[in-house]
């Protein structure tokens, strides 16, 4: 008998390292006896209705053979996130011809990890080559186990590790080259019949991207929509139909997670004719590609939403106070305070919107003296329905800020239960802008309160807000005093 040659390994090898050098002499599982299989190559349609919480409707229409009476069928190609719970196979060219007698879904695909792990307690055959010769032998050897690394029974002795090539007689029948749902079925009819296979997987997600770019004077603002699409689920969809729902749909939560990739989005114009038709669908909005498209597995695609030019918009300058210095003695409230910087638009049909805005994010952007577009700031918007309004923070002002103090503060004492007081301020707005800006202040006063003295008039915007709109000369500065009576 010849005696193997000698190998030097580590006493524990680890299975994924070792299965790098791993040759697998097998080749994809053939269908069990009696099985009919179904590839993608039967497929005649597939339509993808993708939600906003990692969640997918899949209907697709494969045309299939059957025997009359129990076929065992497999369908290949079905994501590998299906929830096999939901799905539902039914015959759209004979309806009622058959009746499912049984499901399973097969996703424990055939990689080099899973041979060895099906086949502990059998044996393989190891092929081991001299390096100088090339000459090969062959031993038997049985699997003890896979787990954390390999462990091989040869003759009298125990190997760990892999320590030559792994010759494996066939694949083991549970194991599938991809995703598979076998349903067995009971036909009472034979001959070719469309049957339409649909189910809810995760692995499939979107997301709402917005371009927007402001004009010189911040007066107007061109908006591009892209709905990013994400195919994590195992499988490809070949000219689907795509629909999405935006809207909170109340699921039972499992144990799929999701995954959330930033993508960046191009400033480039939108061809009018890949924008999105839209229409309600019970208390969400549905979505629809008007042409078919591909969703190709590990792929992020973007497709058109929307596009509308010149739709009006405000720029403000807001600076925004609290309502904690009103009810005690505080002194300087603060310096250089920064002044916020919002936009605001609204979704009108007559601003060349009209569209309900699924959420996501809203990338500004505006143009520079030598005409190249630059990164102004984002924010993230909600769901927002046809003839609302959108206000998005972009940042903070360099060149304007604040100075904010208390310059008075009285205890009135409190009297059948009420509190009373009085306090005074003084709030310093600075520019040194060329030019003139307006300034929003807004000041949430608690309680019941009045204003006694000011230097500009307010507006009372709600029942516990005072608002101001204090202009400031171009590289000078603009005091606002006021004094308010409060009870709580």
């Amino acid at each position: 008998m010849h005696t193997p040659l000698p190998i030097h390994r580590p006493a524990l090898l680890p299975l994924a390292a070792a299965l790098l050098a791993l040759s697998v002499n097998v080749t994809a599982a053939d269908p069990s006896p009696g099985e009919r299989r179904s590839t993608l190559e039967d497929q005649r349609a597939v339509a993808v209705t993708v939600y906003n919480e990692n969640l997918a409707l899949v209907k697709e229409t494969r045309r299939i053979p059957l025997d009359a009476g129990v076929n065992r069928l497999a369908l290949r190609d079905v994501s590998a996130m299906m929830r096999p719970e939901t799905a539902l196979l039914r015959s759209l060219s004979h309806a009622g011809s058959f009746s499912l007698l049984e499901q399973n879904f097969d996703f424990d695909l055939l990689t080099p990890a899973k041979l060895l792990e099906k086949s502990v307690g059998r044996s393989v055959r190891i092929v081991r080559t001299h390096p100088s010769t090339g000459a090969e032998t062959i031993e038997t050897a049985e699997v003890l186990s896979a787990a954390n690394g390999v462990v091989l029974k040869i003759g009298d002795r125990i190997e760990t590790g892999i320590p030559g090539r792994i010759v494996f007689d066939q694949v083991p029948a549970s194991l599938r080259d991809r995703p598979t749902l076998v349903s067995q079925l009971q036909s009472r009819q034979a001959g070719v019949q469309d049957v339409e296979l649909s189910y809810l997987t995760g692995g499939l997600s979107w997301k709402a991207d917005y371009v927007a770019e402001l004009n010189a004077d911040d007066s107007r603002l061109d908006l591009n929509g892209w709905v990013t699409l994400n195919n994590q689920s195992g499988t490809t969809y070949k000219d689907a139909r795509l629909q999405l729902v935006a809207g909170d749909v109340n699921r039972v939560r499992d144990e799929m997670h999701q995954r959330r990739d930033m993508v960046a989005v191009a400033m480039a114009p939108m061809a009018e004719a890949k924008a999105m038709t839209q229409e309600s669908l019970f208390e969400y909005h549905l979505y629809g590609l008007q042409r078919p498209t591909t969703l190709a597995d590990r792929q992020i695609k973007q497709v058109a939403l929307l596009g509308a030019a010149n739709v009006p918009a405000r720029k403000e300058l807001l600076l925004d106070g609290s309502g904690h210095y009103y009810t005690a003695s505080v002194g300087e409230i603060g310096r250089k305070i920064k002044v916020g910087v919002f936009v605001d638009f609204a979704n009108r049909e007559s601003a060349g919107l009209g569209m309900p805005l699924p959420k996501g994010v809203v990338r500004v952007y505006k143009r520079d003296s030598a005409g190249n577009a630059q990164f102004v700031g984002e924010d993230r918007i909600d769901h927002t329905p046809k003839n609302d309004s959108v206000r998005l923070k972009l940042g903070e002002a360099f060149d304007v800020t604040a100075d904010k103090k208390q310059t008075d503060f009285r205890s009135l004492g409190r009297s059948e239960g009420v509190y009373r007081s009085e306090s005074a301020y003084e709030v310093v707005l600075h520019n040194a802008k060329a030019e003139p800006v307006t300034v929003t202040v807004r000041e949430p006063v608690p309680g019941e309160w009045r204003m006694t003295e000011q230097s500009h008039p307010h507006e009372k915007v709600a029942a516990g807000t005072a608002q101001w709109k204090i202009s400031v000369p171009a590289n000078g500065s603009t005091t606002l005093k006021y004094r308010v009576a409060v009870r709580m």
